[in-house]
């Protein structure tokens, strides 16, 4: 039976007394029973407990799409502000007396604690309790913003875009994918692509209009405006977004016997390589060419804008490439090989067309590995029962390697190498990244380069 169609079990109905045929209709009666009806109802909205088995993924629908609907609205305001704070990189260096470093800070807290915190919050969603989970992580989210535009020291946006916006998306991105992952089977892979497209759409939009309203409006209402987009968007999310599984039991939060899997661990440790340069190329492209082509500071941000524009298409279609063609593993190794390459490519970077053509092409390699990268460390694992925790696993040590990607490479940028010690650091990283991740595919299913894996 559909979850949509599933009944409030007789537990939760208005009970009818049976003590007394003179109590049966009086208004204490009457007021127990409403009262009774009430709570059934709200606990039936609240929990999914009301929900008896569903059947199989309906893999399709309206009630599935409207799910990746939300999911993508909920991914753009997470993911997408994480990506859009190269726009605010720039401008805090003006206007804070910290180092530029000392100022990723509030960056990489942010992009730390969404993959961190959904370790845990994931397991919300097994125990039936998801519209409370996003409804707290949403209601964070939204404080944290709309007290940051009232910011006016480092601390106070540390504390409001970096903490409290950190925490508050952590707590709900992860259960609102899972949810997508329950109503789809043969087609997960693309419902997974188009919800993951919101993350550079949002870094395309929070950008778009910090650039837009930033001179014209201040800091303060401009923040504010991204407020009141994040919540008519959330707003959706919480009314739309309809859990289709009964509760049902989770397992360990970590599971031990991962770390004695060598290609998952080889996996694990190339993306903890290669997120940090990933973060230096988002937060850092329009600080480079506004310091060193001296590009004014609203044009820089187009740069922003492109390097997550790009990324939309890969995102979407580079899974049907690794299904058909070439497979998971595959995919995501060339994707990081281009990575490198283009990545050591921006010593060259001297001029505006050439800084164009950087981005672009960087965009389209990195979105290509951003998809695919749940899918590769499932793809790991043999027991799909344990994918859900192995990710989480995965999520927790990326999040750290994220925390400290925006200050190491805000101390290169301001040492005596500068920018190039900054590109030659996250080249050679990304290359040792694609190294491990190159070594586990080879342990996990063998070296033969026509191997579709």
């Amino acid at each position: 039976m559909d979850a949509e169609k599933a009944e409030v079990p007789n537990s939760h109905r208005a009970p009818v007394s049976t003590f007394s045929p003179i109590t049966q209709g009086s208004p204490l009666s009457k007021t127990k029973s409403t009262t009774s009806a009430v709570l059934g109802r709200v606990t039936s909205h609240l929990t999914t407990r009301s929900i008896t088995d569903p059947g199989p993924p309906p893999d399709g629908g309206f009630q599935a799409w409207l799910q990746v609907f939300c999911a993508w609205l909920a991914i753009m305001n997470t993911w997408g502000f994480v990506n859009s704070f190269g726009a605010f990189q720039p401008y805090y260096e003006e206007i804070l007396p910290q180092s530029s470093s000392t100022i990723s800070w509030i960056g990489s807290t942010q992009a730390c604690l969404l993959f961190t915190l959904g370790i845990f919050s994931g397991r919300a969603l097994d125990a039936g309790l998801f519209r409370p989970t996003i409804i707290l992580g949403i209601t964070l989210q939204l404080v944290g913003i709309f007290t940051m535009s009232f910011a006016k020291t480092y601390w106070q946006l540390l504390l409001t875009q970096g903490i409290c916006t950190g925490i508050g998306g952590g707590i709900f991105f992860v259960p609102v994918m899972g949810l997508v992952s329950t109503y789809f089977a043969k087609k997960r892979g693309m419902a997974i692509g188009v919800v993951t497209s919101g993350n550079a759409l949002g870094g395309i939009i929070y950008t778009l209009v910090v650039r837009e309203m930033l001179g014209k409006v201040g800091f303060g209402w401009t923040v504010r405006v991204l407020g009141f987009i994040n919540a008519v968007a959330l707003a959706v999310v919480i009314a739309f977004m309809k859990p289709r599984l009964p509760p049902r039991k989770s397992g360990p939060i970590f599971e031990m016997s991962a770390l004695r899997d060598t290609p998952y661990v080889l996996q694990v440790l190339g993306f903890c390589f290669v997120i940090p340069p990933f973060y230096f190329t988002f937060y850092y492209i329009a600080s480079f060419a506004k310091d060193e082509l001296l590009m004014p500071y609203s044009d820089s941000l187009n740069l922003v804008i492109l390097v997550n524009g790009c990324g939309v298409p890969t995102r979407i279609f580079i899974g049907i490439v690794a299904d058909r063609y070439l497979g998971v593993m595959n995919t995501v190794a060339l994707s990081l090989i281009l990575d490198a390459i283009i990545l050591f490519s921006w010593l060259a970077v001297s001029s505006i067309p050439s800084v164009y053509t950087f981005t672009v092409l960087y965009g389209l390699a990195t979105g290509a590995f951003q998809a695919l990268l749940p899918t590769s460390v499932a793809a790991l694992s043999n027991d799909i029962t344990k994918t859900g925790t192995r990710l989480g696993m995965a999520f927790l040590a990326i999040g750290f390697s994220a925390l400290v990607a925006g200050p190491i490479a805000g101390l290169l940028v301001k040492g005596k190498g500068g920018y190039t010690a900054a590109i030659c650091w996250a080249g050679a990283s990304t290359a040792v990244g694609t190294g491990f991740g190159i070594a586990a595919r080879g342990m996990k299913y063998g070296w033969g380069w026509r191997t579709k894996c």
